[in-house]
């Protein structure tokens, strides 16, 4: 059921596996009167091309190149590439960003520096900094990250935020954003992650403390309503 808000039309959001939900974001746009409705990734169908409203596309735990084993992942890329060339406003997130990558004709890959599990600091660049999808934000801030692949910057797009090891953020054409970290992030939520990913961590020899030892979760939060703030006024003004 969509969440009711006032503003704009209908925010359709594609979720890949439940756990990986809006967190902060959900409650951020709600507060700012902006309405939304889960689909999940397997449910997208034609109609949505004709949808104008905003689309945001969550994480999961496979990977663009796994289309064979995943079709719908095919529909996404289509439907994102029909976004770009209407302007209709897409925010990826994680495996989002990834397929947003993607559909701009950029190349998605396993990470050659290993995977980002865990609480790490990104840095805005020069235009992240004054992009208003971060006002308010320190030009430093630790964030949450789960990400094993990564992706070369779309052609004509602009890069917003790196961490030591990837790309992190980025704007392609007027109306897009990829992040490949987890602003959205409930600390909270993690437990389900851990549960969920828990071979993954092992593979990679980490243990949950890894996952929730948050560096400041009051800071975590505050910057999470404000990030949610800045994309309920993007999308308000779309």
């Amino acid at each position: 059921m969509p969440l009711i808000g006032s503003a704009g039309a209908l925010c359709t959001v594609i979720r890949h596996v439940e756990i990986e939900d809006l967190g902060y974001l959900g409650d951020a746009l709600q507060k700012n009167g902006i309405a939304f409705e889960y689909r999940d990734a397997e449910s997208v169908t034609p109609e949505l091309v004709d949808d104008p409203g905003p689309l945001i596309i969550l994480g999961g735990p496979m990977g663009v190149y796994d289309s064979e084993r995943f079709p719908f992942l095919g529909a996404e890329i289509a439907l994102i590439q029909h976004g770009l060339a209407a302007q209709r406003p897409i925010l990826g997130i994680c495996l989002g960003a990834q397929l947003l990558a993607a559909a701009a004709g950029a190349r998605v890959r396993p990470g050659t520096r290993g995977k980002e599990i865990g609480w790490a600091p990104v840095q805005l660049t020069d235009a992240g900094d004054v992009d208003p999808l971060w006002t308010g934000f320190p030009r430093r801030f630790n964030t949450f990250h789960w990400h094993g692949d990564t992706f070369d910057l779309p052609r004509g797009a602009v890069a917003l935020a790196r961490s030591e090891v990837y790309l992190q953020a980025f704007r392609v054409g007027p109306a897009a954003y990829g992040i490949q970290f987890h602003p959205e992030v409930v600390p909270g939520d993690l437990e389900a992650w851990i549960r969920a990913y828990r071979l993954e961590l092992e593979r990679e020899n980490l243990t949950s403390a890894d996952v929730l030892a948050v560096p400041d979760s009051k800071e975590h939060r505050q910057l999470a309503h404000r990030f949610g703030e800045n994309v309920a006024r993007w999308f308000r003004a779309a």
